[in-house]
């Protein structure tokens, strides 16, 4: 595993709990929508609260579209190298999808066709946007409702074969490899391990909840007690930072801090908190 940020925990974060997040003394680091720092005259705002923190935070982009045909537009990827400079970061992260298409825009990160020919249109965007980022990119893996019926590779091989030609890192969210598990019927540990795994920067859990017999990650839901204990084998081996991702019907403060201490605990690392353990329901 690549060890862009030092193995401890994170959370996403977001203006609603700035004032919790301040209080977290074992914070490794934070990841913040790239999207939300406006732009400025010159680089980006960067609020006071984030800045203060004194821990690397990572700009994460949700609007690049790095697996749509009509290629990234280039005002996209200088935003993310004007986070990147603004917050000193260690990294930027994008996703493994797409966004727009024919001049629409979906709002909503779309899983791109596992094809060859979708393959080359990932590896062009990535490489234009890796030339033009300060820093290392990492691509994350998305929770997708359905596959598309021309699918020439497996989640695992297409992310290997994308590493391999683009040299990109790997931000692994273990929430959409759980939902995608669960919601297909297979092991959401074995798929874990057909991923390329050697290339990780760091981690996304987050929690979700089933609705109709699909899952869904939520982001507002608790983490599951399957997908710490997919943590927990994983971190067998030795874990790479891990973040939790929640946005929206935010816990009191003394919930929010046993989930991370729970997300610690599964991983390996000491607490976040110093907090009561939280046990899932």
């Amino acid at each position: 595993m690549t060890a862009l940020i030092g193995p401890g925990v994170g959370i996403g974060w977001r203006p609603e709990i700035c004032g919790i997040i301040d209080r977290l003394d074992g914070l490794r680091f934070c990841e913040v929508i790239a999207e939300s720092l406006p732009v400025r005259r010159r680089g980006v705002g960067v609020p006071d609260e984030l800045r203060s923190l004194g821990v690397p935070v990572v700009p994460h982009g949700i609007s690049l579209s790095l697996g749509g045909a009509d290629g990234v537009e280039q005002h996209r990827i200088d935003h993310l190298a004007r986070c990147a400079d603004a917050l000193g970061a260690p990294l930027v992260s994008e996703h493994v999808a797409f966004v727009r298409a024919g001049g629409l825009d979906a709002g909503h990160l779309l899983p791109v066709p596992r094809s060859a020919e979708a393959l080359n249109v990932l590896v062009r965007n990535v490489r234009r946007t890796q030339e033009c980022l300060p820093v290392p990119l990492a691509v994350e893996n998305i929770a997708a409702l359905f596959d598309w019926p021309d699918d020439e590779y497996s989640e695992g091989e297409f992310l290997a074969e994308l590493v391999e030609r683009t040299g990109v890192y790997l931000l692994l969210d273990i929430a959409n490899v759980y939902a995608n598990a669960r919601n297909r019927g297979r092991h959401a540990g074995e798929e874990l391990r057909r991923l390329p795994l050697e290339r990780v920067a760091y981690c996304h859990v987050a929690g979700g909840s089933e609705r109709g017999g699909t899952y869904h990650d939520t982001h507002t839901d608790p983490v599951p007690g399957e997908m710490l204990d997919l943590v927990r084998q994983w971190a067998s081996g030795g874990a790479p930072a891990m973040m939790l991702e929640r946005d929206g019907n935010y816990p009191p403060a003394r919930e929010l801090f046993a989930e991370l201490d729970a997300i610690a605990d599964a991983a390996g690392f000491g607490r976040v908190t110093g907090g009561v353990v939280w046990s899932p329901p």
